[in-house]
């Protein structure tokens, strides 16, 4: 069955009425996606090596897998082919893609994926994978976002393959639930990882008078997710009000890799502490614990005075791979034999992230994955 053939489910049935899941990051994935930078203020004073270090992201993931680029317009793309083509990039697996976009972290800007299953007991009319478009405010903090908002509806129709725009009802009518995808963190087995500093602060903004039960219902409804494992808060100078990329992540269905802190006079001690204690007495679904393994944070990096969201944590799982970011810090070396053996099928390469930081993201943030059919 070709992509145009591919039976569009009635929007009345959720996704998972339907067999589909968010799957994990380990899985197959058919490409990763990403956009390309162009605007310097996203990196005050430092804009200028941020294209290779996108390059040198682009080069590892293209060894593996195919590489979706957005860029503003033709000139950008021929930049970019351009640097790419020096770092001896494989060309043949990056796509390009004219969507104008405000900033570049296509974690939270872009689609999130699901993937139905073939065993799922339904027709198999249905496509394989779909998209959730969930709404995109630029964490509620800027007023340039209505770019980023489009890309999962672009995504989908390149694709062809059906969307759903999650939404609840309220008094004032239908609200339509915004999600960042560096929120959360599954493990394909119907358990989420989120924090309550992000989805249910008052302070952050994002869905305003909803409540744990109503948010936990649109994950079962929209990524069919059974539990939620809820952290308290994230760490120190991150711009998202507390996303749990920076500080707890998936490794296996029963794995979790969790960030401590232990220098009792960091900020980011106390925290990461409560979160650690919260995952040792969580269960899974069959009632046991989850093996814990435990990524020590960086020294503190502070650029202009402002500390800035550093994190061993924000790594992105590509097909055979695990890209991570480091700060030629002697704690490097550590975080990375710590998640060499958390993934010992996959090849672990350090990517330099100093400069990358300085936008208040990294690897994960940069990235989107598509799974494979």
């Amino acid at each position: 069955m070709s992509t145009a053939e591919v039976q569009r489910p009635a929007m009345t049935a959720t996704p998972r009425e339907l067999g589909y899941r968010m799957p994990a990051e380990w899985e197959p994935h058919a490409a990763t996606w990403l956009a390309w930078p162009h605007n310097p203020d996203d990196w005050p004073g430092k804009s200028q090596p941020i294209p290779w270090v996108y390059a040198d992201i682009v080069k590892h993931l293209a060894r593996v897998e195919d590489v979706h680029i957005l860029v503003n317009d033709a000139a950008a793309e021929k930049r970019a082919r351009g640097i790419l083509r020096r770092n001896a990039v494989n060309m043949t697996r990056v796509r390009f893609h004219h969507w104008p976009t405000d900033r570049v972290w296509t974690r939270d800007s872009g689609p999130i994926f699901v993937r139905r299953d073939p065993d799922a007991g339904r027709e198999s009319a249905f496509a394989p994978v779909a998209v959730t478009n969930w709404k995109f405010n630029a964490w509620a903090k800027y007023e340039n976002w209505h770019l980023d908002d489009q890309v999962p509806d672009r995504v989908a129709g390149l694709l062809g393959v059906p969307q759903w725009t999650p939404a609840i009802d309220t008094p004032n009518g239908p609200h339509r639930v915004v999600l960042e995808g560096g929120s959360i963190d599954v493990n394909g087995a119907g358990t989420l990882i989120t924090t309550e500093e992000c989805l249910l602060s008052e302070v952050q903004q994002r869905n305003p008078g909803l409540s744990r039960e109503q948010i936990e219902k649109v994950f079962y409804d929209f990524l069919g997710i059974d539990r939620v494992l809820w952290m308290n808060r994230g760490i120190a100078g991150d711009d998202t009000h507390g996303h749990v990329d920076d500080i707890v992540r998936f490794a296996g269905p029963n794995t979790i890799i969790a960030v401590v802190e232990p220098n009792r006079y960091d900020d980011n001690h106390l925290p990461l502490a409560e979160n650690l204690d919260r995952l040792k007495s969580a269960r899974n679904r069959e009632g046991g614990a989850f093996e814990i393994i435990e990524l020590p944070m960086p020294d503190p990096v502070v650029f202009d005075g402002q500390r800035l969201p550093a994190s061993y944590a924000n790594f992105y799982i590509a097909n055979g791979l695990v890209l991570v970011p480091t700060l030629n810090q002697s704690a490097d070396r550590k975080a990375l034999n710590i998640l060499a053996e958390a993934f010992p099928t996959r090849e672990v390469v350090g990517i330099y992230s100093g400069d990358l930081i300085w936008g208040l993201g990294a690897l994960h943030c940069m990235t989107q994955q598509q799974p494979g059919p």
